[in-house]
């Protein structure tokens, strides 16, 4: 696993440079499309290296709970399948620009929504990635204060709740976010 970079919030929050499908954590959060069938990016990855369970759980959510896809900022959670984490916790992020500026909302609701599911499932270690800033185009300074300042009010309300990862694809990605956070001392 690649190394540590830095951690905030007396190590709670630990960020990362590399594959989030790696991390052997409870949970690792997928950055999903409505469709919750897979797609490119992080979303294709855990497909991919999850293996089928994955995308056999997420047909049922799309069958019973959500069969108009799952919103923006919901969360579900299915298998890991082949990964190293036990889980998936899946997320619609927001496309910027797409939301009559309530994108900075529902991105946080992502972060949140993912926290509130794995502590009511007693998960300890989560692995999430940057939500939102790939294809969808938020912009990464922007998201790292959104997320900064929602982990720093989330993580508090879920004792249970050990290490979450911040994992970025590549260094400049994590020196943005350094350069960009706002979490609280």
């Amino acid at each position: 696993m690649p190394p540590e970079v830095t951690q905030y919030l007396d190590g709670r929050v630990r960020l990362y440079v590399g594959d989030l499908t790696e991390h052997a954590v409870d949970a690792i959060v997928n950055a999903a499309n409505s469709s919750l069938l897979g797609g490119g990016g992080v979303d294709g990855a855990i497909h991919r290296r999850g293996g089928a369970a994955i995308l056999d759980a997420c047909r049922k959510i799309r069958q019973h709970e959500w069969p108009d896809g799952l919103p923006t900022g919901e969360v579900v959670m299915t298998t890991g399948g082949l990964l190293p984490a036990r889980y998936v916790i899946h997320t619609v992020g927001p496309i910027y620009g797409r939301h009559a500026g309530k994108e900075a909302a529902l991105l946080a609701a992502c972060y949140r929504n993912a926290l509130e599911l794995a502590a009511r499932n007693g998960l300890r270690t989560l692995a999430l990635p940057g939500i939102s800033t790939g294809v969808y185009g938020y912009p990464a300074e922007e998201a790292a204060t959104i997320v900064s300042r929602t982990l720093s009010e989330a993580i508090p309300l879920h004792p249970g709740i050990a290490e979450v990862r911040l994992v970025f694809f590549n260094r400049q990605q994590c020196d943005v976010f350094v350069g960009n956070q706002q979490f609280a001392a």
